[in-house]
């Protein structure tokens, strides 16, 4: 047995070791978490997130210089980081993940975004003065000349943008039924094309979107005031204050006046920037435990699935319909009808699903006039889409009957389509079905897409409420849980399906 002073280096030993450990994991997280403005010094550069689809007159690109990037946000991050005596550089991250992703310790250092001075960001991050004044506006139809208020929509459709002010003013208010855009360009065209009743949206946009649409008109006049931030990390103090001096020196010489005048922004609103002092801030909302409060969420989810279920389901049928038809006409039919089979199946296997939302939902509608609803457009997308892969599967089938079988029923006199529907077709639907199947499955997780033009499936309905809960996980497990059940059902209705196909194969 060890004494007690042939123990003691050990423990010591280890005392210096655990220090040592504590001392390294605190230089790490530092280093991680620490002085962001120290490492904005270090690199000489600021760098701001935002998307460049944010469009006119925030960030876009002129269709004359298509390589360089404009906008109001634009010169504003490069006069800010001018201020602070550093470059400006552009990061590109989706727009209603960019809290998320500044959280999460991004590869950008701020967000200049048209981003809120919310109660609901500031819960979430740190915020700094304004740098700009906007205005709810609400856009409808020309011939509407009754909508002056929010109230007035109750019952019909409205287009907001997603994780924005609209999009919550627009949620609090009963009755609407409100369509999620994940851009600020296409809820204006589909208002045009009838598929939306108004727009809400910030006066920005409102302006910059009005303008050579003489089929849209403003709606009362702008209301529920807010401002643009920027965003940092919560904690990141120094950065901050150095970033709120910057703002008020821009405020205060004319420099944000001389921006927004070149993009006819400035108004009487914008005054308040130059005086502005912080309010004491409420205590921020807490954190949600969405598996604390699940019954509080379960719901809204089991509604966003009915949407999933039905956009996959429709597209599947009209997928195995459609795919069957192809793998007959490639395999039977005369040489040019199997060409164009062959095309389409190469062109719709060989592009983006996304992209052929995009050309079936707006495409058709602005150059043809084929104005598909939403759900329309989406069941049309993946139909068409996996109908393709189904034809492949469809045709594997039909090659591995054996030709024995096709000369036997052609010598016993049937003709080659009852030969197709009495011999072949059954035996190659048994074999393809696991492949169909498993397409199926894919599908139901392949529906997220369609949140592309305004549809709220259910992974839309998960990004929308793990936005305002800061709970990614609880809620992503909810998810999980709802997509696995539609997964393990269409499963197990596939194999009783081929366990009755194969009752008898002899």
């Amino acid at each position: 047995m060890p004494s007690a002073s042939a123990s003691r280096p050990f423990r010591s030993s280890i005392a210096t070791w655990s220090r040592g450990l504590l001392v390294a994991g605190c230089l790490v997280f530092l280093a991680a978490h620490g002085d962001t403005w120290g490492e904005i010094q270090r690199r000489g550069i600021l760098r701001w997130g935002n998307d460049a689809e944010g469009g006119i007159p925030y960030i876009y690109h002129p269709p004359d210089r298509p390589t360089e990037l404009v906008g109001f946000e634009v010169e504003f991050a490069n006069a800010l980081a001018e201020r602070l005596g550093v470059r400006s550089e552009f990061v590109q991250n989706n727009w209603d993940m960019l809290v998320p992703a500044l959280q999460d310790g991004s590869h950008f250092d701020v967000i200049i975004a048209g981003l809120e001075r919310s109660p609901e960001n500031l819960a979430k991050i740190d915020m700094s003065r304004p740098y700009f004044i906007y205005g709810q506006q609400l856009v409808v139809p020309a011939a509407d000349t009754h909508t002056a208020r929010l109230e007035d929509l109750r019952g019909k459709r409205v287009g907001v943008l997603s994780a924005s002010g609209s999009h919550h003013l627009a949620d609090r208010t009963d009755g609407i039924d409100v369509r999620v855009y994940q851009d600020n360009v296409n809820y204006f065209s589909d208002l045009e094309l009838g598929r939306l009743d108004a727009v809400l949206t910030d006066t920005p946009i409102a302006q910059a979107n009005l303008a050579g649409r003489p089929a849209l008109h403003p709606a009362g006049t702008p209301f529920a005031l807010g401002a643009y931030a920027v965003g940092v990390r919560t904690g990141d103090t120094n950065l901050l204050l150095r970033i709120n001096d910057a703002i008020g020196t821009l405020a205060v010489d004319g420099s944000l006046e001389r921006i927004y005048r070149r993009y006819s922004l400035w108004n009487s609103d914008q005054q308040a920037l130059r005086d502005w002092h912080e309010e004491t801030r409420s205590a921020s909302p807490q954190r949600h435990s969405v598996l604390r409060e699940w019954r509080t969420y379960l719901p809204f989810l089991l509604e966003a699935s009915v949407t999933t279920i039905w956009v996959t389901c429709g597209g599947m049928v009209l997928a195995v319909t459609w795919g069957l038809v192809l793998a007959l006409l490639r395999l039977y039919g005369p040489a040019p009808v199997r060409w164009l089979s062959v095309a389409y199946i190469e062109v719709f296997r060989g592009t983006p699903l996304l992209l052929q939302i995009y050309f079936i939902y707006f495409g058709l509608a602005q150059q043809l006039g084929l104005r598909l609803s939403a759900g329309a457009a989406a069941v049309l997308s993946l139909g068409l889409n996996y109908a393709a892969s189904e034809a492949e599967n469809y045709r594997a089938g039909i090659q591995a009957v054996p030709r024995g079988q096709t000369e036997a029923a052609l010598a016993l006199g049937m003709s080659r389509s009852l030969m197709l529907r009495r011999v072949i077709l059954p035996q190659s639907l048994r074999i393809s079905l696991p492949s169909v199947t498993n397409d199926f499955i894919a599908m139901f997780k392949d529906s997220s897409i369609v949140s592309v033009i305004a549809l709220v499936e259910l992974t839309k309905a998960y990004q929308i409420r793990a936005i305002d809960t800061g709970d990614y996980i609880g809620l992503g497990i909810l998810t999980a849980a709802i997509y696995f059940t539609l997964s393990y059902a269409a499963s197990q209705g596939a194999r009783w399906l081929e366990r009755r196909m194969h009752r008898d194969t002899r």
